[in-house]
C-alpha cells in the first residue's frame, strides 16, 4: 500500500490541454473519486498515474518514489477498466491466475490466491466457467479479482460499474467499498456519477477543464461548494443559482433577484462586503431546502408558479417559476396543481453566496 502525490501535472493533446496544474495529495488507504464531466481530465489523470500515458510536466509520486519514468509494469498498480478485459477463451479461474502466472509464481501459491480472492469476491462457483457465460456482475467480479490478487500498492479504477444496470451499480458500489474498507489498499477512482462519488469516496476531487475545483470530503463537497461549477453539478436536482444584484442598506445587504429581493442579517452583509469583487451575486439555494407553502409564512420570500411536479416516492421535485427563471425544489408531497401559485422561503443559513465574478464562494 502507498499513498499517491501528484504535483502541477499538465498534459496537452495537440491544442487540447487535458490536465492544466493538477495537484492532489492522496493519503495511503484512501478512497479517492476524480468526478467530473466528459472531457474533464479524470481518465488523463488516471492514466498518467497508471503510466500509460506521460504527463508534458508535473511530477508523480507512489509512496516516496517519483514514478514518471517508470514503465507501467513496475508502478506496483492495478488497473479495472469500464469494459472488464477478461479474456474471452480462458476461464475465470486462469484469468484469476493469469498475472501471477505472468511472475513465475509457483502453483501452489497461485492455487491458495485464487481461492481466497474468489472467496472474498463470492464468485467460487464460477472459477471452471468462461467470460461469456458470466452476468455483468460477475465479469466485473472477475475484473475486480485479477486487480486484488497481484496485491498492488494501488488500485486505479476507470468508471467500473457504468456498464452496469441501476440496480447492479448500487449492490456493487456497496460492494467496492465493502472491499476497499477490508483490503486498506489506496484506491483512485474516475466516475461521472456523482451520486456514486458521494456514496462512495473518502474524498472527491471535482475537475472540470482539466483543473480540480475541490478536493475534500464528500460532506464539504455537497454543503459547501467552493464555486458556481461545483455547487450545480453535486447534487441531484443540483442547487438552485439565481443570480442577483447588491445593494446597501444601512449595516445589511439586499440582494436584489429582479421578481423579488433578500436582505442578508448584518453579519452575512459584513462576510459579503469584505470579499465581493463584483456588483452581482449567484444565490444558491438546495432544492431540499426550500420552503413551499400555500400561505405566506414569516419564512416566506417570493411568489412562484408550479410549473411541474414529479412524483418521487416519499417526496416530490416541484419546477417552479419565476417569471423567465425555472428552479427546483424538493418538498414532501403537498396537493400541487400546475399553475398554482406558491410561496417559497429559504432560512438564510441555507444559503450560498457566489461572487458574480469569480464565481467563487463567498458566505
Amino acid at each position: 500500500m502507498a499513498s499517491v502525490r501528484l504535483k502541477e501535472l499538465y498534459k496537452r493533446f495537440d491544442k487540447v490541454v487535458a490536465i492544466d496544474g493538477v495537484s492532489l495529495d492522496i493519503p495511503d488507504g484512501d478512497f479517492v473519486v476524480l468526478l467530473g464531466p466528459s472531457g474533464c481530465g479524470k481518465t488523463t489523470t488516471l492514466r498518467c498515474i497508471a503510466g500509460l500515458e506521460s504527463p508534458d510536466s508535473g511530477e508523480i509520486w507512489i509512496g516516496d518514489s517519483i514514478v514518471n519514468d517508470l514503465p507501467p509494469k513496475d508502478r506496483d498498480v492495478a488497473m479495472v477498466f469500464q469494459n472488464y478485459a477478461l479474456y474471452p477463451h480462458m476461464k475465470v479461474y486462469d484469468n484469476l491466475a493469469f498475472p501471477l502466472k505472468m511472475r513465475k509464481v509457483e502453483k501452489n501459491e497461485i492455487d491458495r490466491r485464487v481461492k481466497d480472492v474468489a472467496d472474498l469476491l463470492g464468485i467460487s462457483h464460477l472459477l471452471d466457467r468462461k467470460p461469456r457465460q458470466l452476468s455483468g456482475g460477475e465479469q466485473q467480479r472477475v475484473a475486480l479479482g485479477r486487480a486484488i490478487i497481484r496485491r498492488p500498492r494501488v488500485f486505479l479504477m476507470d468508471e467500473p460499474l457504468s456498464n452496469l444496470d441501476a440496480k447492479l451499480r448500487l449492490f456493487m458500489r456497496a460492494e467496492l467499498k465493502r472491499l476497499q474498507r477490508e483490503l486498506k489498499t489506496t484506491t483512485v477512482y474516475v466516475t461521472h456519477d456523482q451520486a456514486e462519488a458521494l456514496a462512495m469516496a473518502d474524498k472527491i476531487a471535482v475537475m472540470n477543464k482539466g483543473k480540480v475545483q475541490q478536493y475534500d470530503d464528500p460532506n464539504a463537497i455537497y454543503n459547501n461548494p467552493a464555486n458556481v461549477f461545483v455547487a450545480t453539478f453535486i447534487g441531484s436536482p443540483p442547487m438552485n443559482m439565481i443570480r442577483a444584484a447588491i445593494r446597501q442598506e444601512g449595516s445589511n445587504v439586499v440582494l436584489d433577484a429582479g421578481s423579488f429581493s433578500y436582505t442578508l442579517s448584518p453579519e452575512y452583509s459584513e462576510v459579503l462586503l469584505r470579499n465581493l469583487q463584483s456588483s452581482e451575486v449567484f444565490l444558491g439555494v438546495r432544492p431540499e431546502r426550500l420552503i413551499l407553502t400555500v400561505e405566506k409564512v414569516p419564512s416566506s420570500v417570493f411568489l412562484s408558479e408550479v410549473y411541474v411536479v414529479e412524483h418521487q416516492g416519499a417526496n416530490m421535485v416541484v419546477d417552479l417559476k419565476i417569471d423567465s427563471e425555472i428552479i427546483k425544489a424538493i418538498a414532501p408531497p403537498l396537493p400541487l396543481n400546475i399553475g398554482q401559485r406558491v410561496w417559497v422561503g429559504f432560512d438564510e443559513e441555507n444559503i450560498h453566496i457566489y461572487d458574480g465574478k469569480t464565481e467563487k464562494l463567498i458566505v
